[in-house]
């Protein structure tokens, strides 16, 4: 990989049942985004693909492998919004994401993660991007087989955020209409 491009881009991240990919897919419709630049669950997809269940949260391998495709993702999307395909980048969770799980699921060596060379690099565009955490709503989560169940791990995203000096905004679940939630990230982008 070489230098990362600044390119505007939006992450919207958070524990699971916070309507992360609802929120993602709207703000996508709205501002006509589509892949590559508009970044689908990796994470899912890692999962299915390499045969991780939600049992490995905490194995180390399972986060550096989402780490890794989001990150090549990422590169994809700015590629193609430096192409002028798209004007910003819109992400389903991000690379920190793998961090926190790693450290809330106590995975011995998840410091590896933030100091691999491939974050490193990812990093100053992090603190230069939008980054969106929404917070658990009571009655929306659903056990679908692949996301955790357990804690919701809030405090770990607030942490590692903090800790990367990325900045952010917060969507809690006071704030639950749909069309609310895309006019706040549409505001904070500037679009």
């Amino acid at each position: 990989m070489s230098k990362p491009t600044v390119v505007p881009a939006v992450y919207i991240v958070g524990p699971s049942a916070t309507g992360k990919t609802t929120l993602c897919n709207a703000l996508a419709r709205r501002l006509n985004i589509q892949p590559p630049a508009y970044i689908t669950e990796v994470a899912r997809r890692v999962m299915q693909e390499t045969g991780f269940s939600r049992a490995d949260v905490g194995k180390l391998e399972m986060q550096t492998a989402i780490m890794t495709a989001q990150l090549q993702a990422e590169w994809r999307a700015r590629e193609s919004v430096q192409r002028q395909d798209f004007r910003i980048v819109l992400s389903d969770r991000s690379a920190v994401d793998a961090i926190v799980y790693a450290m809330i699921s106590s995975s011995p060596g998840f410091e590896k993660l933030i100091e691999s060379d491939e974050f490193q690099r990812t990093l100053s565009l992090y603190q230069k991007s939008t980054f969106v955490l929404l917070t658990p709503v009571p009655g929306w989560l659903q056990d679908d087989g692949v996301r955790s169940m357990g804690d919701h791990g809030i405090g770990g995203f607030r942490q590692v955020l903090k800790r990367l000096e990325i900045p952010f905004q917060e969507i809690d679940g006071s704030c639950r209409l749909l069309e609310e939630r895309v006019a706040r990230v549409i505001g904070w982008v500037g679009l």
